[in-house]
């Protein structure tokens, strides 16, 4: 097939694509309901990181896993003004802009600074709290780093999209500025000497050190006041009404110095996951991010696996409207990231169905999924010797049933290996859903780690658990093999 062709066959296979994005960028109307629309639907749907205590962070409460903190209670104290009920829906911090503008959410909370750049994208309610910027450093380190000036030139680590990154790649330019998703994370690196400092808000900068007595805090001392703007809540742009009751319930929240309150409470379930921070305490939450991950790589591979048969028996058909789009789609999956699928799942086709997170994640793990298998049932198919066919249609046997009959079976076959490792691949890939908040367990492992402040030991768990499954899934599949081999 010629350069031409296949540039062409991509183009007009990317025009949904490019429609669907530019959909995206749509503001609300001039008509502004945003505020009815919530009351109608009688929710408020939060988007938040429970990954940030003292601001959000998730505890286990009379036996349930409840999100807990500041923010929550922000969010909790505004669906009660509304007169509806909150749904939180947990992501990461990069995603819940996204998740605002797209609709998924009707609201953003997670310490957001209301920055000018941020403005352009989403509409801020008035602050709502006051925090403070600060570097968390190894206590040994102290007398090296005695305030924020010592740390020029030094490698800083900063949670991606935050403030706190903004302002030390702005102040900081002859230092090595390092982005990582999680705080956990950043502490880790701290510990381990990745990086001489972290750049972190002040209340979490204070429960880090709470349970780590290894950390010190210096305040950053920024030029201006960088924390004017406050934390504030993030809307779609042009929600006019939600904005003004949100701003009401903002008002009466700073009024009686509500958030003093919430930080209170929000200490105490810090005091209480201090007390046993044993992974055995937190076994219910590595189980549900066990039973999804499997729900997830059972499911998309079995669709996988079907949508896989259909692309490659079009890729292989002589008429060119069936054998165009299956290889055009073939090769923009197998071109792109699965995270760029599972955001353009979960957010694009969002704008237009308001799918789950986890059907988004089943979806678009599926989705990648066939791509491959349908190169790999290609290889086996073409690996068989024509005779099979021409001795199939020598009997009277129609191309579909030669197909069903004599070369899919002998294909799959030989291509079992291939497909088990697909399998296991899907296992260990399906993690990237965590970023739209699925509860599998790597969000799982996130979770445990902002709850307990231990670092390492929950990553061991997890490591262990996908290696369980993983070697209990070559076991089954190499069984089947030499079952398949035998016969």
């Amino acid at each position: 097939m010629g350069k031409t062709k296949i540039g062409s066959m991509l183009a007009i296979l990317l025009v949904p694509f490019m429609m669907l994005f530019a959909g995206m960028g749509t503001t609300a109307s001039a008509d502004d309901n945003s505020l009815q629309k919530i009351k109608d639907a009688g929710v408020l749907k939060v988007a938040t990181s429970p990954d940030y205590p003292p601001f959000e962070s998730e505890a286990t409460i009379d036996g349930k896993t409840q999100d807990v903190g500041i923010d929550i209670d922000v969010a909790k104290e505004i669906a009660k003004d509304l007169g509806v009920k909150i749904k939180i829906m947990n992501m990461d911090f990069g995603s819940i802009l996204a998740a605002v503008q797209t609709g998924k959410a009707d609201i953003g909370i997670a310490a957001i600074t209301a920055t000018d750049e941020r403005r352009k994208s989403v509409d801020f309610s008035d602050s709502y709290y006051m925090g403070g910027q600060t570097f968390l450093i190894n206590k040994k380190d102290a007398n090296k780093y005695k305030n924020a000036n010592s740390l020029h030139g030094k490698k800083i680590g900063a949670q991606t999209g935050t403030i706190q990154d903004s302002l030390a790649r702005k102040n900081y330019t002859d230092s090595k500025i390092t982005n990582m998703d999680k705080s956990p994370d950043l502490v880790m690196a701290l510990q381990s000497h990745k990086v001489d400092a972290v750049g972190i808000e002040q209340p979490v900068a204070e429960a880090f050190m709470a349970h780590n007595k290894n950390l010190k805090m210096i305040k950053a001392n920024y030029p201006g006041n960088v924390d004017a703007n406050g934390k504030a809540i993030a809307m779609a742009k042009g929600s006019d009404s939600l904005v003004a009751a949100v701003n009401k319930s903002v008002a009466k929240i700073k009024k009686h110095n509500l958030t003093e309150k919430y930080l209170k409470n929000a200490s105490k379930y810090m005091d209480d996951t201090s007390v046993d921070t044993s992974m055995m305490k937190y076994w219910k939450y590595f189980y549900n991010g066990f039973l999804n991950t499997t729900l997830i790589a059972v499911v998309a591979v079995i669709f996988g696996i079907l949508l896989g048969i259909m692309l490659v028996l079009m890729k292989m058909s002589a008429w060119k409207i069936l054998s165009w789009p299956a290889t055009a789609y073939i090769e923009i999956v197998r071109g792109t990231p699965m995270m760029v699928q599972v955001l353009l799942i979960y957010f694009g086709v969002g704008t237009i169905v308001n799918l789950p997170a986890l059907l988004s994640g089943i979806i678009a793990v599926a989705l990648n999924s066939a791509a491959y298998v349908a190169e790999i049932i290609r290889g086996g198919i073409n690996s068989l010797d024509k005779g099979q066919t021409e001795a199939a249609q020598s009997i009277g046997l129609s191309k579909v049933d030669t197909m069903r009959f004599v070369v899919l079976p002998q294909a799959f076959k030989n291509i079992w290996p291939s497909l088990g490792n697909e399998f296991i691949s899907v296992v260990k890939e399906s993690s990237i859903v965590s970023i739209i908040g699925v509860s599998d367990l790597i969000y799982e492992l996130n979770v445990v780690r902002a709850d307990t402040y231990r670092a390492v030991a929950p990553i061991v768990v997890v490591m262990v658990i996908y290696f369980l499954m993983t070697f209990t899934l070559t076991r089954l599949l190499n069984h089947f093999e030499r079952k398949m081999n035998h016969d």
